[in-house]
């Protein structure tokens, strides 16, 4: 096991009993940089942090929905002029035909990972015809006119064929409106100059491989408890259409347009009527070490679960889902981050990560922020970037049973109610003001914040401080300002972000795209049209027999044509 190489935390904040927990005396108040930078080395037990090791890489993976210019779900199938689904290595979808996800390739520049995310985007809303446009929020807006949401197309090869049964299986198991929702991944890893010097610093005696998978982990058992918090600062989807709770049982309250809404809540899109699946409640996924995450996974993957066994498998002749368990693929289950590895042609994702140890990380808990074009901003990257690296720094005891649910009720209180000023959560089976263990933490990330602004010249420390300003006033998180937009102005949800979207349409197609790019975009399109072709014509047996050595496989080392998901 990893020998943790760090120091106890600084001594408690000094408190101002006017004031709570909100204003605190954080110990870097009126210290010069130096001085910060080297109680952050003190604060984490370290000898040394090399400018290099700042160099974070971070990819983003965005969704988003093509809607009509009345604001329903765009019926069209995906544009032509983006390529091929399955292959284009920028532009993808996600469950439906309709909901686009954009990637950006790993980049250790932020102006350069927001800057591939923006010429994606205008490169595709080029392409977009009917008028159509992105939507801004999370949460979705009506489907269309006959009140469905377009399944994905992946074409006729089997690995095309096995994503779209996926998704069928998914429409089978939860409600399609919600499967229609947006999110923005975030993948960060450390740069390769970082591990060895590290491993050094920490004692730790086993491979490099082993050191960096156990310090990922590491890294993902604290971001789980402190999950919540990014709910908080974070959180765009404190509302949703009428159409988005037909049928189904909530606690949202009716504004005077219509809307539903809870008025304290963050972020809906994580909590019941979202990425929350009664099937999932009691599925205890051990991030403390690899091969107990790998035996979770597959366990839920490999075992029946009866609501999906009455589903059926094949009925009448067509398939309803790839199979009847807790999990048809590992990407069925939901988390707020995800222990991740490139995988080889024909890999499982499960597989990959035993040959090859973690990669990197995937954060899944952020929403779009609808009062950006893209989603998120250069400011949020930088309090991202310092969030996963005190993460990964600071100590990160082992998790057990009780915890990890204890951290899911955490995170639903502050979906549903994570605004209202007297919340508490539970921390080790103890009360806690959500005030207190938010503003304990901030202080606590300036040190990592230290260590980039000492090589990066500012920026990260200040966007800490830009979410402290949270804490105090709650009114500025954006789903406070969303509600406030929405009652004010007496717009439906669907009107405001409607509006919204209309306006960042306008913003993205203001200038040409780079000649250069629009010509990478095109080849990268073409290309991908005919490596499907050539995935399609490699196919060597039938879709039947293609499925039942999917549902076969048997873990670790078993190789198939493709990797699904």
């Amino acid at each position: 096991m990893r020998r943790s190489p760090h120091v106890a935390p600084p001594p408690d904040f000094c408190h101002n009993a006017a004031t709570f927990a909100l204003h605190r005396c954080f110990p870097f108040a009126g210290v010069v940089v130096a001085d910060r930078f080297d109680a952050a080395l003190k604060r984490y037990g370290l000898p040394l942090f090399q400018p290099e090791w700042t160099a974070i890489c971070r990819g983003i993976e965005k969704e988003c929905l093509r809607v009509t210019p009345e604001g329903r779900i765009s019926p069209r199938p995906h544009p032509a002029g983006l390529g091929s689904a399955l292959k284009n290595p920028y532009i993808t979808t996600d469950f439906s035909e309709a909901l686009l996800e954009f990637i950006t390739p790993k980049d250790q520049s932020i102006e350069g990972c927001l800057g591939m995310l923006e010429d994606i985007h205008r490169f595709t809303l080029a392409n977009m015809e009917g008028g159509e446009i992105f939507w801004a929020s999370s949460m979705p807006c009506p489907a269309g006119l006959e009140g469905e949401v377009p399944i994905a197309s992946y074409g006729s090869s089997n690995i095309g064929r096995l994503k779209r049964l996926y998704r069928t299986g998914l429409s089978y198991r939860y409600d399609s409106l919600m499967q229609a929702i947006a999110g923005l991944h975030y993948n960060f890893s450390m740069p390769e100059e970082f591990w060895q010097p590290y491993q050094r610093i920490t004692g730790f005696s086993g491979s490099l491989k082993d050191f960096r998978t156990e310090s990922y982990l590491h890294l993902i058992r604290n971001f789980h408890r402190h999950s919540w918090l990014l709910l908080y600062l974070f959180g765009a989807s404190p509302a949703a259409a009428t159409s988005f709770v037909e049928g189904r049982e909530h606690r949202l309250q009716r504004m005077e347009t219509g809307t539903m809404y809870l008025p304290n809540a963050t972020c809906l899109r994580m909590g019941r009527l979202g990425y929350q699946s009664d099937a999932q409640k009691s599925l205890f996924v051990c991030y403390n070490d690899l091969p107990l995450y790998v035996e979770c996974l597959q366990d839920a993957i490999k075992t029946p679960f009866p609501p999906y066994e009455e589903i059926g498998h094949k009925v009448d002749g067509d398939y309803r889902q790839i199979n009847v368990n807790l999990l048809q693929l590992e990407n069925e289950f939901y988390s707020t981050i995800r222990p991740k590895r490139i995988a080889h042609n024909g890999e499982r994702p499960l597989d990959a990560l035993v040959r090859g140890g973690v990669e990197y990380v995937e954060l899944r808990a952020l929403d779009l922020n609808p009062y950006l074009p893209l989603g998120i901003d250069a400011e949020q990257v930088r309090f991202i970037d310092t969030f996963l690296l005190h993460c990964l720094l600071g100590e990160s005891p082992l998790c057990n049973r009780a915890e990890f649910f204890e951290v899911s009720e955490n995170i639903l209180r502050v979906v549903e109610e994570g605004r209202d000023t007297s919340i508490r959560l539970n921390r080790g089976g103890k009360p806690v003001a959500l005030a207190e263990w938010a503003g304990d933490f901030l202080g606590d990330m300036k040190h990592a914040a230290a260590l980039m602004d000492h090589f990066h010249g500012g920026g990260y420390l200040e966007s800490v401080e830009r979410q402290e300003e949270k804490l105090h006033d709650p009114a500025l998180t954006p789903s406070a300002m969303m509600l406030e937009e929405m009652e004010s102005e007496r717009l439906s949800f669907c009107e405001f972000s409607m509006r919204i979207s209309r306006k960042h349409a306008q913003t993205l197609l203001t200038e040409p795209l780079d000649q250069d790019v629009r010509e990478l975009m095109e080849r990268t399109a073409a290309e991908s049209l005919v490596r499907q072709r050539e995935v399609e014509a490699a196919d060597k047996m039938s879709f039947e027999e293609f499925l039942r050595e999917w549902n076969a496989w048997e873990p670790l080392g078993h190789t198939i044509h493709e990797s699904g998901g």
